[in-house]
């Protein structure tokens, strides 16, 4: 919210919402995949490619002995602040066979070589949609599904590729 906005509200409700945007500054949103069986592998893959070291708990380990070594949850937090979660969904969950939600990925000329580096690295073995490449809206960006049916988006804005 910009401080123009902050600064027309009044009394009470701009005390309250300065202090509601305040309480936003903790909260996160992350990509949160879900995986049969392949989770384990995947989180590695990402690690591989955009560095970290992931964190698994398994159902077995959580109790659910049933689903086995499936992963119950899975954490990736990689250097910069960026988070990816995942799990494999337990044998009587159904899995989606397709979402309409991507992981997008951005940042400015800065980025660049590691933006262009992690997306070779995440869409070997997976389709190309959209090469990265310039795009209309002047930016370098590029679409892929990754080998474990993720959909990805890399833009670089005011990238000069």
């Amino acid at each position: 919210m910009s401080s123009r906005v902050v600064g027309r509200l009044t009394g009470c409700a701009r005390t309250q919402r300065v202090a509601d945007l305040e309480d936003l500054m903790a909260i996160t949103l992350n990509p949160y995949l879900g995986f049969r069986g392949q989770a384990r592998e995947a989180l590695e893959f990402y690690a591989s490619v955009l560095g970290g070291t992931p964190v698994i708990s398994t159902f077995a380990e959580s109790g659910v002995a049933e689903a086995g070594d499936g992963v119950m949850h899975g954490q990736l937090d990689v250097p910069g602040g960026l988070t990816l979660m995942a799990s494999d969904a337990p044998p009587e969950m159904q899995v989606p066979s397709e979402s309409s939600v991507a992981v997008s990925l951005s940042g400015g000329p800065e980025d660049a070589d590691t933006l262009r580096r992690w997306y070779e690295g995440l869409s070997a073995g997976g389709t190309n949609v959209l090469p990265l490449e310039r795009a209309p809206w002047g930016d370098e960006f590029g679409m892929f599904t990754d080998r474990f049916g993720t959909n990805w988006m890399v833009n670089i804005a005011g990238a000069q590729g």
